[in-house]
């Protein structure tokens, strides 16, 4: 029978968690056999009757005193951590003072560990912008991270800026599919040596990457495309180099094969998802994987018939995945612990540690800056189902793939401080909600952390039509090119299959066959595909093909440098607001400028 798996955790915690409303705030979901549960010692504390736990002291014990639990004798078993899609959120979720009381516990109690990020880790909240990255690496580096791979956002500050990065970072990056002038820009796997186990990680970096981050980033001076995800429409050039890297590390005598993915579930992201590379490949063991954001624990066969385990691990630590390696049974269970509290786990159960006092510094040098208050919402402008969970109790992110109230108010800001007749915003630019209550400029830059410059461009009602068509076209699926916008609205037909073509580089390349996309209307009357509008949007959107959109290709450009994203969202709040985000705004669903037909 499966058993509900559980950090080990002090009786102090267990009271803490049921005076929250219940001990639900840690779970686990297998992807293979469970963890045992939890039981209480006769010393009043609580632990785990097996190998998937770990422990999170509580009170306020110096850091000397947290960080030097009592060393055991190794048990020969190895549990590899892994995290995923960080986006700067470590003071989130389980949080990275959490993460390291996991992995000191689990050391203290005998196990040996291996830590490993599946990419998205340094882009996403103020500290990443501020720093460029580099607090990430830094934070990472204390963590003694052993492995990590890039996702598509750590291209966001420029790929020379990342290239920098991994030279200060303590731990190898690995890419088995990425490509510069025909050279592999970092090693295509790692093998760790852990309890006498010779473990591979393959690393694989999704190919939406040319299009996910801005392509500018992987050509020359020319436009001409100098690097490579082993992207084709096939598929084929992604299993190759994936299979070729699994083969050549049980040559080198890995006894395990662990492929770090940054591919996701997502229908758009065909034919690269992690489904697609297990089943067109073999000889991998376990497939961690990230890109979605999803928590689905996956048991699937490889091309030859054999179970593959592929963990999904949410996003801003609100999972830890792990996989227990034992000595004597091998491979035993790979999943996860969520923690879907609002509240962070260092915070709620009063951690502190040497990664608590280096979380401290950085944060004192950006809270002068961020903590400035520039306003007040009276209403919660949200990138989440304001109603409907996961299956981990996580809250939904919609905003990749319907209308809420934050997609309207970005947009807006736009078109009104642009003076454009209408604007675009593709969701995923929209990275975080703002809560009711103060509106700090470190709200708007967690909302906006891509510092895109805001550009206006002609366009005819044709290419507006297009841009529309693309953006629906993984509906009702997430893609981050999901438009919402201003001075303008529409309905998708999500029974219509897509008609949108890509070329190999995942660019949009025509629109064939009947359209999703009807009924718009631009300032109140239907759209006219002849004439002209004057249309505001980011650089990634309308200028950098972003999300692989060509539909404003040729399109005239009256201001390529209007402002920066952030400051313009500051300035509609403030100039065009007042200061107070009202209630024109309070419907979590926003005011229906976007219809989607089931």
């Amino acid at each position: 029978m499966k058993k509900c798996t559980a950090l080990l955790i002090s009786a102090v915690l267990f009271s803490l968690l049921v005076s929250c409303g219940g001990t639900t705030g840690v779970s686990g979901t297998t992807g293979q056999e469970a963890a045992p549960a939890v039981s209480e010692q006769s010393d009043g504390s609580t632990r785990e009757a097996g190998p998937a736990e770990a422990s999170a002291e509580t009170g306020a014990e110096s850091s000397a005193d947290t960080d030097a639990p009592v060393p055991a004798e190794k048990n020969g078993d190895v549990l590899i951590l892994f995290t995923s899609d960080i986006h700067c959120g470590v003071n989130e979720g389980f949080g990275f003072a959490g993460l390291m009381q996991i992995r000191d516990s689990l050391e203290a109690q005998g196990y040996t560990t291996l830590l490993v990020d599946d990419g998205d880790a340094i882009q996403g909240e103020t500290l990443g912008v501020l720093t460029r990255g580099e607090a990430m690496i830094d934070l990472m580096n204390s963590l003694q991270y052993d492995a990590a791979i890039p996702g598509n956002h750590e291209f966001d500050y420029g790929s020379e800026r990342f290239l920098e990065l991994t030279g200060k970072a303590e731990f190898p990056y690995i890419s088995c599919n990425l490509f510069k002038d025909g050279e592999p820009v970092f090693p295509p796997y790692v093998i760790k040596e852990a309890a006498g186990m010779r473990i591979a990680f393959v690393g694989v970096t999704t190919p939406m990457t040319m299009t996910a981050s801005s392509p500018k980033y992987f050509q020359d001076e020319n436009g001409e495309y100098i690097y490579d995800f082993s992207q084709d429409s096939s598929g084929e050039k992604l299993y190759t180099a994936v299979q070729k890297a699994v083969d050549d590390a049980r040559a080198e005598g890995a006894d395990y094969v662990y492929v770090m993915g940054h591919m996701g579930l997502l229908e758009s992201c065909r034919p690269w998802t992690y489904a697609d590379v297990i089943s067109h490949t073999n000889g991998i063991d376990v497939f961690l994987d990230g890109h979605s954001h999803d928590t689905e624990q996956v048991v699937m066969k490889n091309k030859d018939g054999k179970d593959v385990v592929r963990a999904g691990c949410g996003t801003k630590l609100s999972c830890i995945g792990y996989s227990l390696i034992s000595a004597k049974d091998g491979i035993r269970e790979t999943s996860i612990w969520s923690w879907p509290n609002k509240e962070p786990m260092p915070k709620l159960l009063g951690i502190r540690n040497s990664m608590s006092d280096q979380l401290d510094a950085v944060d004192l040098q950006i809270r002068e800056y961020t903590e400035r208050v520039i306003a007040k919402s009276d209403v919660l402008l949200t990138v989440c189902d304001p109603v409907e969970k996961d299956d981990s109790g996580n809250p939904i992110y919609v905003i990749r793939s319907a209308e809420t109230n934050l997609g309207d108010f970005v947009a807006d800001s736009m078109r009104v401080q642009t003076g454009a007749d209408i604007a675009i915003c593709g969701g995923g630019a929209i990275r975080a909600e703002i809560d009711k209550g103060d509106v700090t400029f470190g709200t708007i830059l967690q909302v906006f952390p891509f510092q895109n410059q805001i550009c206006v461009v002609k366009a005819t009602g044709q290419q507006i039509l297009d841009a529309l068509e693309w953006g629906s076209k993984a509906l009702p699926d997430n893609f981050g090119g999901f438009l919402h916008v201003s001075g303008l609205s529409y309905e998708v037909d999500v029974n219509v299959p897509s008609g949108c073509r890509k070329d190999e580089n995942g660019l949009m390349s025509g629109i064939e066959g009947e359209r999703r996309v009807r009924n718009v209307m631009a300032g109140g009357e239907p759209i006219d595909p002849e004439k002209t509008y004057t249309v505001a949007g980011n650089e990634f959107n309308l200028l950098n093909n972003g999300d692989g959109l060509t539909a404003f290709d040729g399109a005239e450009v009256i201001n390529d440098q209007f402002k920066l994203d952030s400051q313009l969202l500051a300035d509609y709040i403030v100039d065009d607001l007042g200061g107070v985000i009202g209630e024109e705004y309070a419907d979590p669903y926003g005011q229906g400028r976007i219809t989607i037909i089931e």
